[in-house]
């Protein structure tokens, strides 16, 4: 399986907490626990400065002969290099979008330019839908083979045996998610990148769940694609693609003919959102700020995932490693705190793994049921008590069909993410034993 596993630099909760604006909220005169990351994570003060300063100051079009068209020019290659840094990949391999979700639709139809009827894509019963559909609607306009890959019921892990035995000569296409939405299962990416590149078939990764949780590395992981969102670790609502140049430049996508021909800018359909790709620099300069700040308060060495041992290319690419480094730590000791409470709730039952010799296998994204409540009146009771939490399916329906909990409500989701606190974990346990107990 695929494991976070980093030296550790020190981790200054108070300071992050300090950087997010909404985190001191109340409901109903109680705190608020911003319980609901897996949907969207909230945003540092300066991602928010810099949307402002951007309409403020800058806001034009691109390509123009005057002060704020090249300063948003300016911006975008900024922002896109910063992104190349925290994907560890080259700036030209990196594309914009409204969200993960059109970007997927856009690079499926392209793809499928390229495939007949007999090929075969591999999709899996444990990503969200946004890399399912895209691949259905193309392999039905292209008259294309779909197989399934199984998961073990059990731990809501990917069946390896089973999705390696449906990789043929006729594979052209697998699509995994890096890390479930639903139940926080991170899945072992690079060996099914292999997988898929030992038959010639190219492997596309979502890693939206995964963003906020661990580290990045496309060169590392050696796929073709792998798209995020911003918006789920802590920047504004869009998406990033990273593409292979190879890829990029031999695909033909469907554009305006005006729009360039060359990467990546032929792959952005349309007026981006400048605002936002502003508020994406910020965000990963808080990224790098927190790891900055952790190897300062620590050891003073940058922390390095201990899976590989290679040159950083910048020095924004290590103070990126260094921030999931710290965020790996804490993040590791709420997974622990966690799943030791909930396991103390009367007719809980956890979705997803909870071997504690494990837990390098999963992130901090709980799915659960409780006997007698439904996924949604417990997110309303929690909800009125400060807890942020999410019920249904998370777009995740081929899993919540499997499991057979998509017809009675699906689950109560409940995500953690760095800024997220032991005192939010033991206040949301005893919330919850309140109202198994009645006291509601």
């Amino acid at each position: 399986m695929s494991t976070i596993t980093n030296t550790a630099p020190a981790f200054d909760l108070a300071y992050v907490r300090s950087q997010f604006p909404s985190l001191s909220q109340t409901v109903n005169g109680r705190s608020t626990a911003f319980l609901d990351g897996p949907g969207g994570t909230q945003v540092p003060q300066r991602v928010i400065d810099a949307i402002s300063a951007y309409l403020s100051h800058d806001n034009a079009n691109t390509g123009g002969a005057y002060s704020t068209s090249r300063n948003t020019d300016a911006m975008i290659a900024r922002a896109r290099g910063a992104m190349a840094d925290f994907l560890h990949c080259g700036a030209d391999e990196v594309v914009f979008g409204p969200n993960m979700t059109s970007l997927t639709f856009a690079i499926s139809r392209a793809i499928g330019r390229e495939l007949k009827p007999g090929d075969e894509i591999l999709v899996t019963r444990l990503d969200h839908d946004a890399n399912v559909s895209p691949w259905l609607a193309m392999a039905e306009d292209r008259g294309v083979t779909v197989r399934w890959a199984e998961i073990h019921d059990e731990d809501c892990t990917l069946d390896m045996s089973d999705l390696a035995s449906k990789i043929n000569a006729n594979t052209r296409l697998v699509a995994v998610g890096y890390a479930s939405n639903a139940v926080g299962t991170i899945n072992p990416v690079r060996v099914i990148t292999k997988l898929a590149h030992a038959v010639g078939a190219l492997c596309y990764i979502d890693a939206v769940h995964y963003g906020p949780h661990g580290l990045i590395d496309v060169a590392a992981l050696d796929c073709d694609f792998l798209a995020c969102s911003t918006y789920k670790f802590f920047g504004p609502h869009m998406g990033v693609l990273y593409g292979k140049r190879e890829h990029l430049k031999r695909l033909r996508p469907y554009k305006v003919r005006p729009n360039t021909n060359a990467i990546p800018n032929c792959w952005e359909w349309g007026t981006l959102n400048h605002e936002c790709i502003a508020g994406i620099e910020a965000c990963v300069e808080y990224i790098v700020d927190l790891g900055r700040r952790a190897v300062e308060c620590g050891d003073g060495r940058l922390g390095r995932p201990s899976s590989e041992a290679r040159q950083v290319s910048s020095a924004r690419r290590a103070a990126i490693e260094a921030a999931y480094a710290a965020i790996h730590e804490h993040e590791r000791a709420l997974l622990e705190k966690m799943m030791s409470g909930l396991q103390t709730i009367p007719g809980l039952k956890i979705y997803g793994i909870t071997d504690p010799a494990r837990f390098g296998d999963r992130c901090t994204t709980f799915a659960v049921r409780i006997e007698g409540h439904t996924p949604l009146e417990l997110a309303t009771k929690l909800g009125d008590r400060g807890f942020f939490t999410w019920d249904g399916n998370y777009y995740a329906l081929n899993l919540t069909e499997h499991l057979d909990v998509e017809k009675s409500g699906g689950f109560l989701r409940i995500g953690l993410v760095h800024y997220n606190t032991p005192d939010e974990v033991d206040r949301l346990l005893a919330t919850l034993h309140e109202i198994v107990g009645g006291r509601s």
